[in-house]
């Protein structure tokens, strides 16, 4: 067999956007209190926990504040949306884990 392939590289062009999350970030985390979300799988509530203890331990004033949904929706199809979006209004920034 003397068959040639040519290979492609899906990554070959930049994309001319710079890349930047969905909200802007706290320029600094002290006395921050941040959003812990803790999606339906068994998983993401430890996850969270580790996530907890090791920015108590780089940052010391932080609060933390824990959502837990056990709904497999999406987040703004939440029966307890207006929980949800109560607890958003009192964090800084937030953190989910899904747990797989």
């Amino acid at each position: 067999m003397n068959s040639q392939y040519e290979v492609l590289n899906p990554w070959a062009d930049a994309d001319p956007v710079p890349l930047r999350g969905i909200s802007p970030r706290p320029a600094d985390l002290a006395g921050k209190t941040i959003g812990l979300f803790a999606g339906y799988k068994m998983a993401s509530k430890p996850i969270l926990a580790e996530v907890e203890k090791g920015l108590k331990e780089r940052f010391s004033t932080l609060k933390f504040s824990l959502f837990l949904s056990n709904e497999h929706i999406d987040v703004t199809e939440l029966t307890n949306k207006a929980e949800f979006e109560k607890w958003l209004k009192g964090v800084d920034a937030v953190v989910c884990a899904v747990g797989d």
